[in-house]
Formats: C-alpha cells, structure tokens, sequence
C-alpha cells in the first residue's frame, strides 16, 4: 500500500496549509482592528495592524469599513499622519470643556515658536528667529521637542547645512488634524485657549512691535506660564 495514502477523514497537506493561511472573515478583520485602536493610546499604523493581525488580513481594507461604520457617532476613526485612531467627534467637543479649562496654557513663547514651526515648516532655528525678531530660548525648543509635538527635520542644503524643525504626528493628533494642511487658524486657537487676544507676532514688522523689556518676559526657559 503506498504510505501517502490518507484515509478519507484525513485533510490532506495541501488542504492543511490554505486553511492555514485562509484570512478571517472581512466583519472579523474589523473588529480586531477595532479592539486594537480602542485599546491603543497612540495612534496605529497600517503596517503595525499587518504586524498584530492574522496572516492574510488586509487591515488597510478593515479600516475603510471601520471608519465608514462610526460616520455620525459620537466617536470617529480618523487618520493622523500615517496612523489610525478613535477619537471624539469634534461637534461634541464642548463635553470635554472641564478638561480644557484646567489644561494649563502654553507660555506666549511656546505657542509663537511652535506656530511658527507648524505654518512654516521645515523651518531652521534662525528663520524662526528672524519671523519672531528675538531669539528663541533653548529651553523652549528642548521642552518642545520632549513633549513630542516638533521633531528635527532635513538639514537644509545651505552653509553650514542647519538642521530644520517640524511638527509631529502626536501634535497632529492633539489638534485632530489629519495633516498639517488642516492646521486651525487664529481663531480655532484662541478658542482652544492657547492664544491670547492680541495681534499675532506676523501683525508687526521683524524687531517691533513689542520693547525689549516686555520681550525679556518671554526668554524663559519654561514651557508653561504659572
């Protein structure tokens, strides 16, 4: 009797290996994709659900039907960057206000630079030096980038080749942008409470606007205001 004979209850080797590699059904697919962004406090990429998910699922297909699923819910599944999260609906926003008050503002400085970085980036140290028309402390830049929200970006193709600065995909996601090209505007800011009612820094020439003892205020080394 040839041994590879298989008797008729016996899958053979080939049926083992494509129920091996059969990928759960679509409904499947996006309910692990659901529990992995539900449970993750970051934003995930695609190639992080390739990763975490059974062989053959297309993830990228599951979250097209994910995001579609949460249109008009209370939460959405939006895309940050390269990355995927579930985040509250904007609309409903004004339910989160209690957290937003007792959120500590960003010092004038902070938020001039960090504008500064988000609307003109890849911006080099000097050029954000030259917008502002004063220095930019280091402490402001080092706490900037230990909070994640700019990172250090292409040096430019001048003398001295200077590194250049721009924003992250976790500022993106404190805002709810998808992209840099959906960056709010004065308004939507001074909303947010990061502004201040007052001109913005781009209102007066380069070097006026403001004395240099009123500019000393804002050489701190500090991130926050008190």
């Amino acid at each position: 009797m040839d041994d590879q004979t298989h008797s008729p209850n016996e899958p053979s080797a080939k049926q083992d290996s494509d129920s091996l590699f059969d990928a759960p059904p679509m409904a499947e697919q996006e309910r692990m994709v659901e529990a992995v962004l539900f449970a993750s406090a970051e934003p995930v990429t695609v190639r992080d659900l390739v990763s975490r998910m059974p062989h053959g699922c297309n993830p990228g297909e599951a979250l097209e039907y994910l995001r579609k699923r949460y249109e008009g819910r209370g939460v959405r599944v939006v895309q940050v960057g390269d990355a995927w999260a579930m985040r509250t609906a904007p609309d409903l926003g004004y339910l989160m206000q209690k957290e937003i008050v007792e959120s500590r503002k960003l010092s004038r400085a902070a938020i001039e630079t960090l504008a500064i970085i988000a609307y003109h980036q890849p911006v080099t140290r000097a050029e954000i030096e030259e917008i502002r028309g004063v220095s930019v402390s280091r402490g402001t830049i080092d706490q900037l980038l230990e909070m994640e929200w700019i990172r250090l970006g292409r040096r430019k193709m001048t003398p001295g080749r200077p590194v250049t600065f721009v924003v992250t995909p976790t500022f993106l996601d404190h805002f709810g942008l998808e992209s840099a090209r959906d960056l709010p505007g004065l308004k939507e800011l001074r909303a947010a409470g990061l502004l201040e009612n007052r001109p913005p820094p781009s209102a007066f020439p380069i070097g006026q606007g403001d004395s240099e003892d009123e500019r000393q205020d804002e050489e701190q080394p500090e991130l926050f205001e008190d």
